[in-house]
């Protein structure tokens, strides 16, 4: 809780220092930020050269939008880029007329998804599951777009739930009853699969 509290201080500082076109600033969060970034629009669109791609292009619009002193009204920067990311994933399946893959494969050497360790005993509690966090990660392409949003950025990414309602224009009550509903349509999905490996 306290790091998460430490990190908005961090953020809200940061966004300030871009605000005044703070070039070192925006390198430093561009270091601080981007594996995040990544993996966010990695498990939204399932692909990892468009991901890597689609993650550039959220930097040069952040700096863009920097340059012209137009950002978008958020408390943090990591509010701010996933804002961005979001409206850059709808703008690549519109364009692209893509499908989300529904399968991921995690294990590309020449682009590894570096996943936090952390993040699979959290998941694996909320879902009451004691069970393999690869399993996990392979449902996530499965469940409805937004169910799959929240938990990338609420359970992969660690984002609390100020900054995803911050992210997404949603009640924080109104966040608690998604997640509950992501998680359970993801537990039913693993259950599944379980019964199906026995």
């Amino acid at each position: 809780m306290a790091r998460g509290i430490v990190r908005q201080f961090q953020d809200k500082r940061a966004l300030s220092r871009l605000n005044n076109r703070d070039k070192e600033a925006f390198i430093k969060a561009y270091d601080e930020n981007v594996a995040e970034i990544y993996r966010f629009v990695y498990f939204k669109i399932g692909h990892q050269e468009e991901a890597h791609d689609l993650t550039s292009m959220i930097f040069l619009k952040t700096w863009n939008h920097i340059q012209n002193k137009t950002l978008e009204d958020a408390k943090t920067l990591r509010a701010l880029l996933y804002k961005i990311a979001r409206t850059s994933i709808i703008d690549y399946y519109r364009d692209t007329g893509a499908k989300m893959k529904a399968t991921l494969s995690l294990d590309n050497e020449e682009h590894p998804l570096d996943l936090p360790d952390k993040d699979a005993p959290d998941l694996n509690e909320n879902l009451d599951l004691k069970t393999d966090f690869q399993l996990i990660k392979s449902k996530l392409p499965l469940l409805k777009e937004e169910y799959r949003e929240v938990i990338i950025m609420r359970f992969i990414n660690d984002l609390s739930l100020e900054e995803i309602a911050d992210v997404t224009g949603k009640s924080r009550g109104a966040l608690r009853v998604l997640i509950h509903r992501a998680l359970s349509a993801l537990r039913g999905l693993v259950e599944k699969e379980l019964k199906e490996q026995k």
